[in-house]
């Protein structure tokens, strides 16, 4: 009778252990792809707020009671008000649209002629009566699609709301983002 020495794994345990981490992978990788999509749209709700605390700013501190039409405005920090800083972040500023967390942030305000002169250097007639600001997707299969403006109230659809999102009131489409 001959006795065999069983050390190590046969081929049918390593199909088995790649079978078994495959199932697993399968099962797990669209709630990973959910959650992603979950973080990078609380960031672009988090840039909305930011954008609409900013223009708060703006209009009380430099702008007369109007708001800021461009990032870049936002971005650029008052000269002599004893404010050192801007009202946005340099990576919200950097630019008329900006991708970030894979979603395109834009600000958008019709200039109104009486408006005075900004203190952070900007033109006068350069601001406005109120502002569009949205945040779009830029990685396919997101439908989530955010938008805010001078009411301060943040809007939802499936599609993007930025060209038809007026300054002051709700917009045609969109649905009011429930707070958490």
């Amino acid at each position: 009778m001959l006795i065999r020495k069983t050390d190590g794994f046969a081929l049918i345990d390593l199909i088995f252990v790649c079978g078994i981490i495959g199932v697993l992978c399968a099962t797990a990788l669209p709630r990973l792809l959910m959650a992603r999509q979950a973080a990078t749209a609380t960031s672009a709700i988090a840039n909305l707020r930011t954008i609409n605390s900013a223009e708060l700013s703006f209009a009380l501190t430099c702008g007369g009671g109007f708001y800021a039409t461009t990032l870049p405005t936002l971005g650029t920090a008052p000269a002599g008000a004893g404010i050192d800083t801007a009202f946005i972040s340099p990576d919200l500023a950097g630019a008329v649209s900006v991708i970030k967390s894979g979603y395109l942030v834009q600000l958008d305000g019709i200039p109104y002629a009486g408006s005075p002169l900004p203190c952070n250097g900007g033109r006068s007639g350069d601001s406005s009566r109120g502002y569009a600001a949205a945040a779009d997707p830029s990685e396919p299969n997101n439908f989530r699609f955010f938008a805010t403006n001078a009411d301060g109230v943040i809007y939802e659809d499936s599609a993007s709301m930025f060209a038809a999102m007026p300054e002051l009131g709700a917009p045609v489409s969109g649905a009011v983002l429930n707070h958490w």
